[in-house]
């Protein structure tokens, strides 16, 4: 069953004075007898759908103090002694109304191997300004940005989170994110982060338990949402990332961070319209960005839909934007028809085998219909095609070719000591029954081949992580990061037995593609998003604050 709370009966705090009081009354009373009766009479689409979005293996979970003394079948290989850590959508409140599994709270399962095959467990909420406030108040209070954003209830929900900010019973000054989808580890920080909102500093401390820190704002460098997929640069150490804005022009930006945390000059990237950038990309000398044809329209919500949606008569193109352009002027940007990528795995930069034209390769997974994510298509059954696009800057041509057809590949990954470098393998996982995953393919970039490893019947994981046997150091700033052999290391991820009510952790060796080991968990792990592996040596670097 859910470990789900169910929303107490309306609390007012202590600091409002009688007349906010009576003005938060008057809004529950609005919400009880206007905007959930509306709801209910509107039939939800599944993706929208709590019974959908929040069944079997995606239903929440409690909080798991740290449980030592894992039992752990097989070896651990010594690279990865350190901790392994997923995020995921884990709501702490029973849904009011519509609910998408990207609107949950934000939970990090963590996983600690150590020396002679110790392993412990902890998952722990991330305290975002949001999950504070309503766990304070008891029941859910903040607009979930996708779930209730729909249609007329949508702008009813919409009105009544805007006055009850007015008056003072929510403070959306410190952000309403969840801080459920990317993590990732730079300059002495584990950060948690979805789009919505700065990211979250998160302290892994020494006995594997995990502490929400603060909302990281760099020191006073960032003042807007970041992207859940920064790109740390395995050569200079820097991280790159983007910004996007559905109201305000620009509605993207681009900037990234020194070694330091001290963030670059904000370059403003001119866009028709709000678009939806969920990932990008970066080689040696650019970041590739996508402007596809999933788009966000206000007001489609007043015609009863979703806000988000794709655009058919909207060309999808990619911008190269030379990193070093603090003026965003040398951007160059390429049509390439008919293509929407959720996540981008890799890039880098080639010439042209006849006239030696610089090349920009990007290595995607093509989704079909684009906006599957967030509205039905029953008719149409979903793809997701692991493609390979070529862009030639010089010419401004650009293809696109399916590099493996007839099975769903989605969030894939590379060796990070090898990102914007050209790879030849990406580990990718089998998104299929759709939305669980099967299983992980291994994809020879070169031939096309695919090595899969399916977990078993009634057994299903989610993004793999690919741990090198060898690390080499990032941020030497000689330009160059030593070439390994992007098949010599482990694949890493959490599995759930749905028969068996099980959840471990399965380690391959990524050469064979043959598990070398196994942790048992003691509590059920949710299916989630992303994860990261942080090894022993990055966490004695850990900052304190």
């Amino acid at each position: 069953m859910p470990e789900i709370v169910i929303p107490t009966k309306p609390y007012h705090p202590s600091h409002l004075n009688p007349l906010q009081k009576l003005a938060a009354a008057v809004l529950d009373k609005l919400e009880a007898s206007v905007i959930e009766p509306l709801e209910k009479k509107q039939k939800l689409p599944k993706t929208i759908d709590p019974a959908v979005q929040i069944s079997g293996n995606f239903a929440p979970v409690r909080e798991c103090p740290v449980q030592h003394g894992l039992e752990v079948l097989g070896q651990i290989p010594d690279c990865l002694r350190g901790v392994y850590v997923r995020n995921g959508a884990n709501p702490m409140f029973t849904p009011l109304g519509g609910h998408h599994l990207f609107d949950g709270d934000g939970m990090i399962h963590a996983l600690t191997l150590g020396v002679g095959n110790k392993a412990s467990y902890s998952c722990r909420y991330t305290r975002t300004s949001r999950l504070n406030q309503e766990a304070k108040l008891g029941r859910p209070m903040f607009l979930k940005p996708i779930g209730e954003l729909h249609g007329h209830s949508g702008l009813a929900r919409l009105g009544l989170f805007l006055a009850r900010a007015a008056i003072g019973l929510v403070d959306h000054s410190q952000g309403t994110g969840v801080a459920n989808a990317g993590l990732v580890y730079f300059n002495g920080r584990l950060l948690a982060m979805s789009e919505d909102d700065l990211p979250y500093n998160v302290k892994i401390k020494g006995d594997g338990d995990l502490e929400t820190i603060r909302r990281f704002d760099f020191n006073g460098g960032l003042d807007r949402p970041m992207i859940a997929h920064p790109k740390v640069d395995p050569v200079t150490g820097e991280l790159h990332a983007l910004s996007y804005d559905v109201v305000n022009k620009p509605h993207l930006k681009y900037y990234k961070f020194d070694t330091c945390g001290r963030k670059s000059r904000e370059v403003g990237i001119t866009l028709e319209q709000p678009t939806m950038v969920h990932d990008f990309a970066i080689t040696e000398n650019y970041a590739v960005i996508p402007d596809q044809q999933v788009v966000f329209k206000l007001s489609e919500m007043v015609k009863g839909r979703s806000p988000v949606i794709y655009d058919p008569e909207k060309m999808s193109r990619f911008g190269i934007l030379p990193k070093n352009d603090e003026e965003g002027l040398g951007i160059q940007w390429i049509n390439v028809p008919g293509c929407f990528c959720f996540h981008l795995c890799n890039a880098w930069e080639e010439t042209s085998d006849d006239l030696g034209d610089p090349i920009i390769v990007v290595i995607g997974s093509c989704m079909n219909p684009p906006d599957s994510v967030f509205n039905d298509h029953n008719a149409e059954p979903l793809r997701v095609e692991l493609s390979e696009i070529r862009m030639n800057t010089r010419s401004g041509e650009s293809s696109c070719r399916v590099i493996v057809s007839g099975l769903n590949l989605e969030v894939g990954v590379v060796n990070k000591q090898l990102l914007g470098q050209k790879t030849k393998y990406l580990y990718m996982a089998i998104a299929e029954p759709w939305p669980k995953c099967s299983g992980i393919a291994k994809v020879d970039l070169e031939t096309g081949s695919v090595t899969k490893y399916i977990y078993g019947a009634c057994q299903f994981g989610g993004e793999p992580f690919y741990v090198p046997k060898w690390s080499s150091s990032m941020g030497n700033n000689n330009g160059v990061v030593q070439q390994e052999d992007d098949d010599e290391g482990y694949l890493m991820g959490f599995v759930r037995d749905e028969r068996e009510e099980k959840s471990e952790m399965v380690i391959l060796d990524a050469s064979s593609m043959k598990q070398v080991g196994s942790v048992r968990l003691p509590d059920r792990v949710p299916y989630g998003f992303h994860g990261t592996f942080i090894s022993e040596q990055d966490l004695k670097e850990q900052a304190l604050s």
